[in-house]
């Protein structure tokens, strides 16, 4: 009656979002006090004022049919542009308003360009950790995930392992910098790296390997660490970027994607990106958050609450005697858990109220991710818990 594969991933529901919810419970059973949770990545730092401030000026001073009415599909010209301009004197591109798609957030921007590339048959190529919804949104597009193993030393890209995965029906890899759930931050030699290796297949294999960057946390890089922009590397690359993390705006649902035209075949591309936007029912990005995004383009973001998360949580855990990568970007720490099975590790954090979510989901079992965008205060509190998880494991 109905499709299977549908009701599986509409009654079963992600790992981190069962966290979540056995959280909501648990507060309300025992205090929100006697509650750690790091489950979910919802930023806690305040949406800007100049947000607010856009988005009140906008809905005071425009029509209301302008504001609230359909744009264009690709997006209103002015808003492209003014992204477009950004971009350029950001990383020196040449991006004009016709580069730019503006999407529903950075999901529906990742989900387009799988939907514009996938023919029967394509891979597509993750580096573990990844974010878990990039295997049903390749899968629905009718591609095959294919999984790099993490180097978990220091989460960069184990070339070794990538290159005996490429294939001919390689379409396209998913770089995602600086990374969830690592926070890792991919070095220029890195993403150098992967350019020469994949310039050297698309030779081999006669056609175009796309890279598609998943960027919704490129603001939140701390000091000492930048983020390459991928395609001042590497030519047949589409950037998918949201708002959500580094103003704040995760249930507003704003973002883009860049096509440069370096891209093999521009117009083809960029057709095909709008192909995918209009049977995937994207009609158009929000219109009043589009134009917000105009006038607030070139704003800056505010992570000082984020480094000071990051350096609390980590500082705290490797005196519990934990192992972790420290913190270059995003916010979450992927520490090593205190036992091979990461599931039952994170299963016994919960009697001290720490929700803990498993690293198999990621990709990269034995570890656990910790969301810190939460109260700096929670974060401390919680760290004596810590303390006494780790002592049941003799550290």
């Amino acid at each position: 009656m109905v499709s299977e594969k549908m009701y599986e991933l509409g009654t079963k529901k992600s790992t981190i979002r069962t966290i979540f919810e056995f959280g909501r419970k648990r507060a309300a059973e025992v205090g929100e006090d006697q509650v750690f949770d790091f489950s979910l990545g919802n930023p806690n730092v305040p949406t800007p004022d100049f947000i607010r401030e856009a988005a009140v000026d906008i809905l005071q001073t425009k029509a209301p049919n302008e504001i609230h009415g359909y744009t264009v599909a690709p997006g209103h010209p002015q808003v492209r542009a003014a992204v477009a301009e950004s971009l350029n004197r950001r990383f020196d591109m040449d991006y004009e308003g016709k580069n730019i798609f503006m999407t529903a957030g950075a999901a529906a921007a990742i989900t387009i360009c799988f939907k514009a590339l996938c023919e029967e048959g394509d891979e597509f190529i993750a580096f573990a950790p990844f974010f878990p919804e990039y295997r049903c949104f390749v899968e629905s597009v009718g591609g095959r995930l294919v999984v790099v193993p993490a180097r978990t030393e220091d989460f960069q890209i184990d070339f070794a392992a990538f290159e005996r995965l490429l294939t001919p029906n390689t379409k396209a890899i998913i770089v995602n910098s600086p990374n969830n759930p690592s926070g890792a931050v991919y070095s220029e030699q890195t993403i150098a790296r992967l350019a020469e290796i994949l310039r050297q297949k698309e030779q081999a294999y006669g056609h175009p390997i796309f890279i598609i960057s998943d960027e919704p946390y490129r603001e939140i890089a701390f000091e000492g660490y930048t983020v390459p922009y991928v395609p001042k590397y590497y030519e047949n690359t589409l950037v998918c970027y949201s708002y959500s993390k580094s103003f704040s705006l995760p249930g507003e649902r704003i973002g883009y994607i860049a096509v440069p035209d370096s891209v093999a075949d521009f117009g083809a591309v960029f057709g095909a990106i709008a192909g995918a936007a209009r049977v995937l029912t994207h009609v158009n990005a929000p219109s009043l958050w589009q134009y917000v995004v105009a006038r607030c383009v070139d704003k800056p973001s505010d992570i000082s609450k984020y480094v000071e998360n990051g350096k609390l949580l980590y500082d705290g855990l490797i005196a519990a005697g934990f192992t972790c990568v420290k913190p270059q970007g995003a916010f979450y720490l992927f520490p090593k858990c205190l036992e091979e099975d990461d599931a039952a590790f994170c299963e016994r954090a919960k009697k001290y109220g720490l929700l803990l979510v498993p690293g198999a989901d990621f990709g990269c079992p034995g570890y656990f991710r910790a969301a810190y965008c939460i109260k700096t205060e929670t974060i401390r509190r919680s760290l004596p818990l810590f303390k006494k998880l780790a002592a049941e494991y003799g550290k």
